[in-house]
C-alpha cells in the first residue's frame, strides 16, 4: 500500500527525470563551464606556488625583494609541463609586453644552472622594473574579470579602476556592433519577404498551399553548409544570377555580390526566411478570416484594414520570427566565413579563432557570455510585448 502510494506521487517525477537529467547533461552543465572559464585564470597560479607565497609581502613599487626571486626561479625550474609554462608565457604576455622574450631568457638561464642560484637582475634590466612583478603577482589569483572586461574593450588600470582598452587593441566592441547590424539587417529582409509570403500561404488553397509551403519547408530540411556552398555558386561574378542579368541585358558588367557584406546578407536571408515565414503564417491561420471583409464592408481602404486589423493580430507571429532569425543570426559562422569578405566575419568567427587558434579559452567563452547576455535581454523584451498582448486578446 505504501510502496503504491509512493508510487503514485513519484510517478509524474520518474516520466520527466530523462528530460531534466537531458537538460542538466546538455544545458546546465556545459554553461556553468562555459561561465566558470570566463572567470578562471590559473595558467600562472599552477605553476608558481612558492612565488604566491612570498608575493604578498611584496609593497609593488619597489624592486622585488631577493626572496621573491627566489621563490620564482624555483618555480621555473619546478615547471616540467611544456604546455602549461606556454600557457603562462601566453597570459604573463598578454598582460605585460615584453614577457615572451624575457621568460624564454629566463627559462634558458635556469635549465642551463639547475642547482646555481640565478641572479635575474643580472640576467636582464627588465626583472628590476615592478611592472613586470606586478603582472606576476596580478596573475596569481585564481579568478579574474580581464576576460569579461576585454570581451567589451574595457581593462583594469594600475589603481584597479576600469577604464578603456587604448584605441589600438580595441575590436570587440566593433565586431558585436557588426554583427548586430548583419543580424538586424536580415531580420527586417526576412520580415518583409516572409510576411507576404505567409500571407499568400494563407489565402492559397489546394496544390498551391503545398507548394508553397514545400518551398520553404524543403530548404529548412537540407543542410546549412549545402545551402551556403550553393550561394557561393550563384553569387559568383560567372554565377547563375549574374550571367541571367546579363544575358537579360540588366546589367553589362557583373554585380559584386561575394565576398562582401551584399552576399553574406543575401545568403543569411534566404537560410533564414523558413523562420520568419512559420511562426507567422502560425498565427495567420488562427487570424478569422472574415475581419478584413468586415473591415471592407464598413468603408475601410484594404491598406488601413490591413493596418489597423490584420497587422496588430499577426505582431506576435512576428514578434517570434524576428526573434528566432535575430538569436540565430547573431550566431552563423560557417555563411559569412565562405561568402563575406575579411570585413564580413562575424563574433562567431573569433570566439572560433580564440578556442581553436591561439587556445585562449577564457577570452572565448567571455565573447560567448556576452552573446548570452545579449540573449537573455531580446527574449526578455520579446516576453514585455507579446505577452501582455497575448493576455489581453
Amino acid at each position: 500500500m505504501k510502496a503504491s502510494r509512493l508510487l503514485q506521487k513519484g510517478g509524474p517525477m520518474l516520466l520527466v527525470a530523462p528530460l531534466f537529467l537531458f537538460i542538466c547533461l546538455f544545458f546546465i552543465w556545459p554553461l556553468a563551464t562555459v561561465l566558470t572559464q570566463s572567470v578562471s585564470d590559473d595558467a600562472v597560479a599552477r605553476l608558481l606556488p612558492q612565488t604566491a607565497k612570498v608575493a604578498s609581502s611584496w609593497t609593488g613599487e619597489d624592486a622585488p625583494a631577493p626572496e621573491l626571486q627566489a621563490a620564482f626561479v624555483a618555480d621555473l625550474r619546478a615547471a616540467t609541463d611544456e604546455q602549461a609554462v606556454g600557457d603562462m608565457v601566453r597570459r604573463l604576455n598578454s598582460a605585460q609586453s615584453g614577457f615572451r622574450t624575457l621568460m624564454s631568457k629566463t627559462l634558458k638561464a635556469v635549465q642551463e644552472n639547475p642547482s646555481d642560484p640565478v641572479d635575474l637582475i643580472k640576467l636582464d634590466r627588465k626583472w628590476s622594473q615592478p611592472q613586470y612583478w606586478k603582472a606576476i603577482t596580478d596573475a596569481l589569483s585564481p579568478t579574474t574579470d580581464r576576460y569579461l572586461l576585454a570581451a567589451v574593450d574595457l581593462t583594469r588600470n594600475d589603481a584597479g579602476d576600469i577604464v578603456k582598452q587604448p584605441p589600438e587593441q580595441t575590436i570587440n566592441v566593433a565586431i558585436f556592433e557588426r554583427t548586430f547590424w548583419i543580424s538586424a539587417s536580415v531580420t527586417i529582409v526576412c520580415v518583409l519577404l516572409g510576411y507576404p509570403y505567409a500571407l499568400l500561404i494563407t489565402i492559397a488553397t489546394g496544390w498551391k498551399k503545398q507548394a508553397l509551403l514545400a518551398a520553404v519547408l524543403l530548404p529548412l530540411w537540407t543542410s546549412l553548409l549545402v545551402r551556403t556552398a550553393a550561394w557561393f555558386i550563384l553569387l559568383q561574378e560567372k554565377g547563375l544570377i549574374n550571367e541571367a542579368l546579363m544575358a537579360l541585358n540588366i546589367i553589362s558588367n557583373p554585380l559584386a555580390l561575394i565576398f562582401n557584406r551584399t552576399g553574406v546578407i543575401i545568403a543569411m536571408t534566404h537560410v533564414s526566411l523558413p523562420m520568419m515565414v512559420l511562426p507567422i503564417y502560425s498565427v495567420l491561420l488562427t487570424i478569422p478570416k472574415n475581419l478584413m471583409p468586415a473591415a471592407a464592408s464598413l468603408g475601410a481602404h484594404p491598406l488601413r484594414a490591413f493596418v489597423r486589423v490584420l497587422l496588430p493580430l499577426s505582431f506576435s507571429g512576428i514578434a517570434a520570427g524576428s526573434l528566432l532569425v535575430f538569436m540565430s543570426a547573431i550566431g552563423y559562422y560557417i555563411t559569412p566565413a565562405l561568402i563575406g569578405g575579411a570585413g564580413d566575419q562575424m563574433i562567431s568567427s573569433f570566439i572560433a579563432f580564440h578556442a581553436q587558434n591561439s587556445g585562449n579559452w577564457g577570452m572565448a567563452s567571455a565573447l560567448g557570455i556576452v552573446l548570452l547576455v545579449v540573449t537573455i535581454i531580446l527574449y526578455a523584451v520579446y516576453e514585455r510585448f507579446t505577452i501582455p498582448r497575448e493576455r489581453s486578446a
